[in-house]
């Protein structure tokens, strides 16, 4: 019985040890492939003339959070992006780790725009 506890516990504990993401798509197309371009738009950036909105995802922290920084978030952001056929994550709320929470919390929505993504002006990620 201990055993199981412990077990049990354990998986609570690594379960709680990443961010927690909230997702809701109303559309969605073909989904893409590692090779298909996604733009990141940050807040001050726009969203193209044209642009598909096909969802939403809310990126928070579940108390024990690691693996939460931007980049990581927006890495997490354009897999679902790829998975649902949208090429453009556009960041429309940024919150950044404070006093109660070490990890950024941020909204996005992900869109499908027909033209070159890669002519947007956009993020850059950070590579390590």
């Amino acid at each position: 019985m201990k055993k199981i506890i412990f077990i049990f516990s354990t998986l609570i504990f690594l379960n709680s040890c990443s961010a927690t993401i909230n997702s809701t798509f109303s559309d969605s197309g073909k989904p893409l492939t590692i090779n298909d371009k996604v733009a990141f738009l940050d807040v001050n950036h726009k969203v193209p003339d044209g642009a598909r909105k096909l969802g939403t995802t809310k990126f928070g922290d579940s108390g024990f959070s690691t693996d939460c920084d931007f980049n990581s978030n927006l890495i997490k952001a354009r897999q679902l992006a790829r998975e649902n056929g949208a090429n453009i994550v556009k960041v429309t709320e940024k919150k950044e780790p404070g006093l109660w929470s070490t990890c950024y919390r941020i909204k996005v929505e992900f869109y499908y725009y027909e033209g070159n993504v890669t002519t947007l002006p956009q993020y850059q990620l950070q590579i390590n």
